[in-house]
């Protein structure tokens, strides 16, 4: 029944996509995160395949000349560790693969930096764990690195830090990281490049009638049941894993696709709109999933008070809350916590992401931009709720 159930689903898309025209979905991205595998990155354990790394750091260059923003999530640390250390056999004790992790992230660091440099685009390297993203605090700061990075024009080369994780806090695969960091920067799309086509009703190797996916929406459950286990010996991943890290993109509004790596010139046609691979498309648009999510959030952390010309300003023009129009705070929160904005009577009229924490709000409560590297210590962002952070209360 479950394969009948997803077979109608491939019916309806084949039959929809028989000649594909595109989508806008890409071609509209501004932000985008682009992960790329292990088998594709070392070439099935050979080793880093410089020159196919060298064509995508040609793509991404020309992406960021065009004015996107690119962020870059690579496999192969531990591939390319296994080739300098000669081992033909992925280890499974930790301790050897956070070292064949260590040994790998030279290579790969290094590669990624000549290539883009080449293509005169500065890169980072930035090593994340789940430990990371769990904490508010680290959480947060590594959305202003990456976000800041984005602003100077470099592309950010993110890895599991592998040398540091065990089982217990890893992500399980980079397709899980790619969807996180894209949730993290609030992308527009994430680019998910492997070594199969894209999404098939079964395994093409195995049954010959299974039929290509062209275009889902995110986080079809009949989409599950489509796909297998993981599908090399090099990486942990499969398109299982493709699957639900698109649909965990799609919780911020990202859409996905899943392509393959070795297509020429892929990422410059998909920016391009063409239709490469499987498109899965978010079944909501990202400012409107994080305005929902902020106007759903039950548990508020606590609130400030606005004068009348602030009240105003944010009710009537959806405009950013500046300190110098607040009255008061009230409750504990931290910076990134759902607060809610409420006028003079008390009545809530807002509510979003808190640049400051309660205690700092406290401190720069009625105090111009100016004042705040005095008051707090450093200089931080000019409002305290950013409009893109806001959502006025119903």
């Amino acid at each position: 029944m479950q394969r009948m159930e997803a077979m109608r689903c491939v019916r309806f898309n084949t039959e929809k996509m028989q000649a594909p025209s595109g989508s806008p979905v890409l071609r509209n991205a501004r932000r985008i995160v682009v992960k790329v595998g292990s088998s594709l990155v070392t070439n099935e354990g050979r080793g880093l395949d410089a020159e196919a790394i060298g064509q995508w750091c040609e793509q991404l260059a020309a992406l960021v000349k065009d004015g996107r923003e690119v962020i870059m999530v690579s496999s192969g640390a531990i591939a390319e560790g296994m080739k300098r250390l000669g081992w033909s056999a992925r280890p499974k004790a930790i301790h050897e693969l956070q070292a064949a992790a260590a040994v790998g992230q030279m290579g790969l660091a290094q590669v990624y930096e000549t290539q883009l440099r080449e293509n005169g685009i500065g890169s980072a390297q930035v090593l994340l764990t789940h430990a990371d993203l769990a904490d508010r605090e680290r959480y947060l700061n590594a959305r202003s690195t990456l976000l800041t990075l984005l602003q100077l024009g470099v592309v950010p080369v993110i890895n599991e830090n592998d040398t540091v994780v065990n089982d217990e806090i890893k992500f399980g695969d980079n397709d899980t990281l790619g969807a996180l960091v894209a949730n993290l920067v609030e992308a527009d799309a994430l680019i998910i490049l492997t070594d199969q086509k894209g999404l098939y009703s079964a395994d093409p190797r195995k049954d010959p009638s299974a039929q290509f996916i062209h275009e889902a929406q995110a986080g079809d459950a009949r989409l599950e049941a489509m796909a297998g286990g993981a599908g090399s010996s090099i990486g942990r991943g499969g398109m299982i894993t493709k699957i639900l890290a698109a649909k965990r993109a799609a919780g911020s509004g990202a859409s996905t696709v899943i392509a393959w790596g070795r297509e020429p010139q892929a990422l410059i046609r998909l920016t391009q709109g063409e239709a490469i691979g499987t498109l899965l498309i978010a079944p909501t648009q990202k400012m409107q999933a994080r305005k929902q999510w902020m106007a759903d959030h039950l548990q508020l952390r606590g609130s400030v008070s606005v004068d009348p010309g602030a009240a105003s300003m944010v009710r009537g023009g959806g405009k950013s809350l500046l300190p110098i129009g607040m009255t008061g705070v009230q409750g504990e929160f931290s910076r990134g916590d759902v607060i809610a904005i409420r006028d003079g009577d008390g009545a809530e009229i807002a509510r979003g992401l808190a640049n400051y924490s309660s205690a700092e709000a406290r401190l720069i409560c009625r105090k111009a931009s100016s004042e705040f590297e005095k008051l707090l210590g450093y200089t931080g962002e000019s409002e305290m709720v950013h409009r893109t952070n806001l959502v006025l209360s119903r």
